[in-house]
């Protein structure tokens, strides 16, 4: 289930009030099934033979991805992202947001992270969910490329070699024209959506609660304005692909190769005190909760940590019912849960 927005919000507090509003309406309707809504970026005990590939509307889809990539497996199932569009007015500025958005999203993870159990056991990352997600299409390695896109200088120069590039690959492995020269197959952790003017953050896990996923799009708005004013000399791509991996592994406390820091959560620091010099009125509101998650640990970590403590008193799966259950009020209230 997807609740998408038909137009871009003139503000954060009407992200959150409009979204809140969408995710209590259909709680209501839930309600009658006995069924609720879970946050996060996956469902800590859901099996791949519980679930299947969606076969209602757009299923065409699926079925041309089914042709060509083993879809039983999680980063194609059990996965729950929170995606962010921010337009941009021209192809000059298209571009240099594009690349300032690829040197964020390498500790974006981080922040973000919300899933670090799978299938009921404590998982090898903080961000399973990317873990899965960088390999779940495998079979033609041009789609995700190393998650964190390269730089570009042109629309032209990303039409070619990215878009191009896994078109003809999928050609060759017999797609079907749905699939073909459409810009969104790119999984990227960053994409153009030429359609709607617009890049499309894809690295965020869901969080707890709307209120949460609003304060992410500040903290990136406000540190996308301090990267543009800093005008600072960005890492190379391999810098950001190692770091990218090591936040997705280890979070906050991950080494990495950035100048800014000898940690992920020492160039979060400093893109939160650049974000935090840049941010509006309405961004400054939220930015508390990002600064939180920084210097306490992400949301996976403090899931982690609170299962393993109740684990030490129950047994385990009942632990990560206990944890996610508190976690399911949240959403329903909207109130972060650290």
């Amino acid at each position: 289930m997807e609740l998408k927005a038909n137009s871009p919000f003139k503000s954060p507090q009407l992200f959150e009030e409009t979204m809140q509003n969408g995710v209590t309406t259909l709680l209501g309707i839930l309600e009658k099934y006995n069924a609720s809504f879970l946050g996060t970026g996956m469902h800590p005990l859901l099996k791949l033979n519980e679930t299947c590939v969606w076969p209602h509307r757009h299923r065409k889809i699926y079925e041309e991805y089914g042709k060509i990539f083993n879809m039983n497996q999680h980063g194609w199932l059990n996965i729950q992202s929170f995606h962010l569009n921010l337009p941009y007015r021209n192809e000059k500025e298209g571009i240099l947001l594009h690349n300032l958005l690829a040197y964020l999203i390498a500790y974006l993870p981080s922040i973000s992270a919300s899933s670090p159990i799978c299938e009921g056991t404590v998982g090898s990352s903080v961000d399973n969910r990317l873990r899965f997600y960088s390999v779940n299409q495998q079979e033609i390695p041009s789609i995700v490329g190393d998650v964190v896109p390269e730089y570009v200088t042109s629309f032209s120069q990303y039409k070619r070699e990215v878009i191009g590039k896994y078109s003809q690959d999928l050609i060759r492995a017999g797609a079907g024209k749905t699939l073909l020269f459409k810009e969104w197959v790119n999984s990227r952790g960053v994409i153009f959506r030429f359609d709607r003017t617009a890049l499309e953050v894809r690295v965020l896990d869901e969080q707890e609660c709307i209120k949460s996923d609003v304060a992410l799009s500040c903290f990136i708005r406000a540190a996308l304005r301090g990267l543009i004013a800093n005008q600072e000399e960005l890492p190379s791509h391999d810098i950001l692909v190692g770091d990218f991996n090591s936040a997705v592994s280890e979070g906050l406390n991950s080494r990495v190769l950035n100048p800014k820091g000898k940690t992920a959560r020492d160039v979060c620091r400093y893109l939160m005190k650049i974000a935090s010099e840049n941010a509006n009125e309405d961004e400054r509101q939220y930015l508390w909760l990002i600064r939180n998650r920084i210097e306490n640990g992400c949301l996976s970590e403090i899931i982690r940590e609170r299962v393993m403590q109740k684990a030490q008193r129950t047994d385990f799966v009942e632990a990560v019912r206990s944890v996610y259950s508190s976690l399911i009020k949240h959403l329903a209230v909207n109130e972060p849960f650290s």
